[in-house]
């Protein structure tokens, strides 16, 4: 069990983020191991696709180790919030509701990585005046997370309204032509706005990461002696 565990403790002293627990596909054993190996090193980890079913087959003390969401599949483990929060510098902004397990991947994500979120939720262009009510709003943010699925219209659209960074996330929401995100993903890629960036389909933790990462510079720039 030893050899099919390598954790990277030092990804935080390279990237400033913890490295996180992708539980799809592990067994029940690898993931209690992984938690045991976390805590025995003393520090703290997120783990990401934990399935409910997953999560409800645990042994009790293991479910109580965790701060557990079954809406975006993210858990906390050995987790505490740092401090006073900051005012939000990331919006998540969602087209659909039925792109909530997605935006709450990204919300949750950055919430454990210490980062506020301001969600915007349901303001997809099938009504455009939704997502013009909050444009003024959006503007102020300097990073902005675009959860999209269908045609995955909403980033290209934001990306011609707002000046921030936009890093655009297409969700397998849709039947037919979406063809599982595919439709969304490609849109996103081909999109007339100019400097959106992309990650992968449903890929919540991944756009979460960006929007750190972006985030992160900004901080450290307003940190440093001239900044």
């Amino acid at each position: 069990m030893n050899e099919q565990i390598r954790l990277d403790f030092q990804r935080p002293e390279r990237l400033d983020f913890d490295e996180a627990i992708l539980c799809a596909r592990k067994s029940d054993a690898q993931l209690t191991a992984i938690m045991d190996r976390v805590l025995a090193h003393g520090t703290r980890c997120l783990m990401t696709r934990l399935e409910p079913d997953v999560f409800a087959r645990m042994a009790p003390a293991d479910r109580e180790r965790l701060d557990y969401d079954p809406v975006s599949r993210t858990a906390y483990l050995n987790w505490t919030p740092a401090g006073e929060p900051e005012p939000p510098r990331i919006a998540v902004v969602s087209a659909g509701s039925s792109d909530m397990p997605q935006a709450a991947e990204v919300t949750r994500t950055l919430t454990y990585l210490g980062a506020s979120t301001k969600q915007f939720i349901d303001i997809g262009v099938a009504g455009l005046w939704r997502l013009l009510e909050s444009v003024d709003e959006l503007r102020t943010f300097p990073v902005i997370v675009a959860v999209a699925g269908m045609d995955g219209a909403l980033p290209s659209v934001l990306g011609g309204l707002v000046p921030g960074v936009i890093i655009c996330l297409p969700t397998s929401t849709g039947y037919g032509v979406s063809n599982g995100g595919e439709t969304a993903l490609h849109a996103a890629l081909a999109s007339c706005a100019p400097g959106l960036a992309v990650v992968n389909i449903d890929n919540g933790y991944g756009a979460a990461c960006a929007a750190f990462r972006v985030l992160n510079m900004i901080r450290r720039t307003a940190a440093a002696p001239n900044g």
